[in-house]
C-alpha cells in the first residue's frame, strides 16, 4: 500500500491510500480519485517528503495508525470515507468467513471441480497464488480475492 498527499485544482488538501502507484495512476485516468471536498477530479499528486524510520525510531514511535480506545484512527489525515470502506469491507470478509468453508490451499482444486461439476457447489475461500488464480479465470472459474487490510497484516 502507498499514501498519497493529493490536491485538487481548487487547492483542498487530502490523502488517500492505494494499492501501488500503478494502482494510483489507472484510478487518476479514469476519474475515479476525487476530491471530498469538492468532488473535483482534477487532481493531482502533492509533494511529499518520504518517511524513512530506522530500527531504533521504530522501537520508540508509536505505531501509526494504531485503533485508539473508541476504536478510529489515531491519524488524523485519516479520511471518514475510507474509514467506512475499511469498515464495510472487513464485514464482507467476516461475512465470507463465517458462511463459506476454508479449503486452505485446495482451494484451485475445489473451485475447478465446483466449476467443472465433479463436485455440488458451495461457498468456500481459500488461498491461491496469483498464477493459479489467474489459471482459473481462464478457465472461466468464477473467483474474487478476499480483500486484504492493513489490519490484516499486523
Amino acid at each position: 500500500m502507498i499514501r498519497y498527499n493529493l490536491r485538487c485544482e481548487k487547492g483542498h488538501a487530502f490523502e488517500s491510500w492505494f494499492q501501488s502507484s500503478a494502482a494510483y495512476e489507472s484510478q487518476e485516468k479514469r476519474k475515479l480519485v476525487s476530491c471530498p471536498s469538492c468532488g473535483s477530479v482534477k487532481v493531482e499528486r502533492a509533494i511529499m517528503a518520504p518517511q524513512i524510520v530506522s530500527k531504533k525510531g521504530r522501537e520508540a514511535a508509536p505505531a501509526r495508525g494504531a485503533a485508539d480506545a473508541a476504536g478510529a484512527e489515531s491519524t488524523p489525515l485519516l479520511m471518514a470515507q475510507e474509514r467506512e470502506l475499511r469498515a464495510k469491507l472487513k464485514e464482507l470478509r467476516d461475512h465470507i468467513i463465517k458462511n463459506a468453508d476454508n479449503v486452505g490451499e485446495r482451494f484451485p482444486n475445489e473451485a475447478r471441480k465446483m466449476h467443472y461439476g465433479d463436485i455440488e457447489h458451495r461457498p468456500i475461500y481459500g488461498e491461491a497464488s496469483p498464477e493459479e488464480a489467474r489459471a482459473l479465470i481462464d478457465e472461466g472459474v468464477e473467483v474474487s480475492p478476499l480483500p486484504v487490510l492493513p489490519d490484516d497484516r499486523n
